[in-house]
């Protein structure tokens, strides 16, 4: 640091995450304590832009929600996927002699039970 030094009270927490950074790039305590002021006074000075921040983070919440959607497709399918083996299954091993539509009425059946359960929210 140039100028005249000063005394910066780190908490133990703050100390350990500076000495890994430290640590990882080969530098010291000091001169990464110098690096840190250095980015927090470009930080204050050029500011972060809040607007973009939240841009970014309004981005990113609309990825989540998209991957979200898409697994929740997945699962559907999975789940429907299950009921009909399910009942295609159980059809076979008692012997019934059911049309492919009215067993598949009943994967559907049972996949809306199943789904409605999942979906129920605890009080």
């Amino acid at each position: 640091m140039s100028a005249r030094a000063q005394t910066v009270r780190l908490s133990p927490s703050q100390y350990r995450v500076l000495a890994d950074f430290a640590k990882r790039r080969g530098l010291s305590d000091y001169a990464m304590l110098a690096r840190v002021v250095e980015a927090g006074f470009l930080a204050m000075l050029h500011g972060t832009d809040k607007e973009t921040d939240l841009a970014e983070l309004a981005h990113e919440i609309g990825a989540i929600s998209a991957r979200l959607a898409e697994a929740e497709r997945v699962l559907d399918r999975t789940l429907f996927t299950a009921c009909a083996a399910y009942a295609y299954a159980r059809h076979a091993a008692l012997g019934t002699k059911k049309t492919d539509e009215t067993i598949a009425g009943e994967a559907r059946d049972a996949f809306e039970r199943q789904r409605s359960l999942a979906l129920e929210i605890e009080p």
